[in-house]
């Protein structure tokens, strides 16, 4: 992977995280959804600022990945990809104080030794 493809890999995976981010801040506005309140909950998404926010950023970060994928073949950048759970996980543990088990450190653990090894070059 040359340092401009992992620019666009690195651009991708921080667009979409930091679109989690926001979609999370205006998750934490809305209600628990329900059949009472769908209809208003579905209004709520689209004037929440936080959300669009968060959408926003999941489109830049879906522009960067198709730019990625005009350079590097579908069987490097879908696995590098996955490196949105890991920032994800990381950013529930820093931001918003989410536990993260042993069980789970262990399964991310194993996502970024698999990101090396599909990126690695002989």
């Amino acid at each position: 992977m040359t340092l401009q493809e992992f620019f666009l890999l690195l651009m991708s995976v921080l667009a979409s995280v930091t679109g989690q981010f926001f979609l999370k801040l205006g998750a934490l506005k809305l209600d628990r959804v329900n059949l009472g309140n769908a209809v208003n909950l579905v209004l709520g998404i689209i004037t929440t600022p936080e959300l669009l926010t968060g959408l926003a950023f999941y489109g830049l970060g879906a522009v960067a990945y198709i730019l990625l994928l005009t350079r590097v073949n579908l069987s490097v950048a879908g696995p590098s990809a996955s490196l949105v759970y890991v920032f994800s996980v990381l950013l529930g543990y820093f931001i918003f104080k989410e536990s993260i088990p042993s069980i789970r450190l262990i399964g991310l653990s194993l996502i970024v030794g698999g990101v090396i090894l599909v990126v690695w070059q002989k």
